[in-house]
């Protein structure tokens, strides 16, 4: 699948969530704590391919996902992304260093998940800031931000690794 998808920083949660709602979203998932772990080779070929390996778990759940190479975009963040759910996270961990696979970057967050029409609208709370999370298809990630009151410059394409990295925190 392809995944388009867009940040936007806002000044707080609150604010942010009542933002969302007033636009017509609908809450889907409600504010949970995430542990996200990214994967590489010891030769780092993934981040040398900007690409990724993550570890991701919400509760008891557990995804194990891929992103591919960013596809050049102006405006968006427009990469390959495919996802599973994993049973046993203490196994997928395993399975990830029998394969030569080691942890480099570890971040956290909390997470509340909407929807409005096609599109999925996360409120991320991090150690960066508050942002807003959109996906979906390009056209209507344009009218949601037009609807937000925010303007196409303050669109952000960086996932949050690069985030981080930009904001001097290293891999972990």
């Amino acid at each position: 699948m392809i995944e388009i998808e867009v940040k936007v920083r806002m000044t707080d949660a609150a604010s942010a969530r009542d933002l969302v709602l007033k636009s017509g979203a609908r809450l889907e998932k409600e504010r949970a704590f995430e542990e996200n772990i990214l994967y590489d080779f010891r030769s780092r070929s993934l981040t040398d391919g900007h690409q990724a390996l993550r570890l991701r778990t919400v509760g008891r759940k557990c995804f194990l996902t891929f992103k591919g190479s960013p596809q050049r975009s102006r405006r968006f963040k427009v990469r390959e992304e495919f996802e599973v759910e994993v049973r046993n996270e203490k196994q997928a961990r395993k399975i990830l260093q029998s394969l030569g696979l080691v942890p480099v970057f570890r971040y956290e967050k909390h997470r509340t998940v909407f929807r409005k029409d096609r599109l999925k609208v996360c409120l991320d709370e991090t150690s960066l800031g508050v942002f807003l999370e959109i996906e979906g298809e390009r056209s209507r990630i344009i009218r949601l931000v037009k609807l937000l009151g925010v303007s196409q410059s303050e669109l952000i394409k960086l996932d949050y690794v690069q985030m981080y990295q930009q904001a001097g925190s290293g891999p972990a």
